[in-house]
């Protein structure tokens, strides 16, 4: 009889010195090409300068990418995997409602003044890694749609047809992408009391809306 699933993960094997160097290298090297990149750009971000900060020979890099460009290409889907587990983390899991997106924002807010490099890896990439861009859209949005889909299940969102989320969804990641855009601006630092107020309008927005209901004000040919 087979193991049960329990029993076969208890007994797999853990990972050997070998292979958690390797993890180890594999991921010191993404995080020197997201802060090259945040730098110098995807156009500056050479394999010298990649590994220099990642601290490896230039050789090694090509244990682990076979091109420059294969690196651009699995870049911001792993740094984006990386956010969308720090804002995991980072939420309460009892949360609820327009405060469980504040703290989606919140979380992203914080990532990026933590990661100031993503910005510019994300924004670039639509042109020097467009299919790691694609990629990347195409899982944040999904997983975005997951969640918002479970709210709107559990009546903590009003009530929205499959295209009108999907809608949703992006009209919420470009607001988010912008917000961080304009908070990163001020210089090469992110600037969290600007972002602060984002965040406070943000919610404000959502929780609102944005014009006043129709008949809210009185009609001056009435009186």
């Amino acid at each position: 009889m087979l193991p049960s699933r329990s029993v076969a993960a208890t007994t797999r094997k853990k990972p050997g010195k070998r292979e958690v160097k390797a993890l180890e290298t594999r991921s010191a090297l993404f995080s020197a090409a997201a802060t090259v990149v945040g730098k110098h750009g995807y156009e500056g971000a050479s394999i010298a300068r990649i590994t220099e900060l990642a601290g490896v020979a230039n050789g090694t890099f090509y244990n682990y990418f076979e091109t420059r460009q294969d690196l651009f290409d699995q870049l911001l889907p792993a740094e984006g995997e990386r956010l969308l587990d720090y804002i995991r983390e980072n939420v309460d899991r009892n949360a609820s409602g327009v405060e469980l997106e504040r703290q989606r924002m919140a979380s992203s807010f914080a990532f990026f003044a933590e990661n100031p490099g993503f910005l510019r890896v994300l924004n670039e990439a639509e042109v020097y890694a467009p299919n790691a861009f694609r990629e990347h859209v195409r899982k944040f949005a999904s997983v975005y749609e997951k969640g918002l889909r479970k709210q709107m299940e559990n009546g903590e969102l009003r009530s929205f047809s499959e295209a009108e989320l999907k809608t949703i969804v992006y009209i919420l990641m470009g607001a988010r992408s912008y917000l961080m855009m304009q908070a990163s601006y001020s210089d090469e630092t992110f600037d969290e009391e600007k972002a602060s107020g984002f965040l406070s309008t943000y919610v404000k927005l959502l929780e609102g809306g944005l014009f006043a209901a129709t008949g809210s004000k009185t009609d001056s040919s009435d009186n």
